[in-house]
């Protein structure tokens, strides 16, 4: 008997996972309600991770439910650190990927209305392009013979 290993997906998650978790903002009802449904439902289907922009986003300012949120984040093993991750950075800001007004969105590629042009110069660095999708495409499917 052959004992078959699958691996997860790995997911990486940004600030809006944990913080929609925690929000209480009726005008974020339907994505609240997506985000936690997703988290009790799916989250143990995949690897996540978060990095340390992340970390760093989430521990800056004082905003509603920040005590929770980082200790909600806190087991998440974090992303092993990127070699040049500055210059990758910088990389992004010169090629107008982010502006410079959101560094941390540049660090962890947070902008999904720039992902063919993220993939373009990812190319051009020669790195490979996550996807960047909510909660909502994580959902599987359920088959129905079960």
């Amino acid at each position: 008997m052959h004992k078959i290993i699958t691996m997860k997906e790995k997911v990486y998650l940004d600030s809006t996972i944990p913080s929609y978790y925690f929000d209480k903002r009726e005008s974020l009802t339907t994505f609240i309600e997506i985000t936690r449904k997703w988290w009790s439902e799916m989250s143990d289907n995949y690897d996540l991770l978060i990095s340390d922009a992340v970390l760093q986003e989430l521990s800056e300012g004082s905003y509603p439910n920040k005590e929770e949120i980082i200790k909600f984040v806190s087991n998440i093993p974090l992303l092993p650190t990127v070699d040049n991750i500055e210059l990758i950075v910088e990389f992004y800001i010169e090629n107008y990927v982010m502006p410079k007004s959101f560094v941390g969105d540049a660090a962890h590629l947070a902008n999904a209305n720039k992902r063919r042009h993220i993939r373009i110069m990812n190319g051009r660095l020669g790195l490979s392009t996550p996807e960047i999708i909510t909660p909502l495409e994580l959902f599987k499917e359920e088959d129905k013979n079960d």
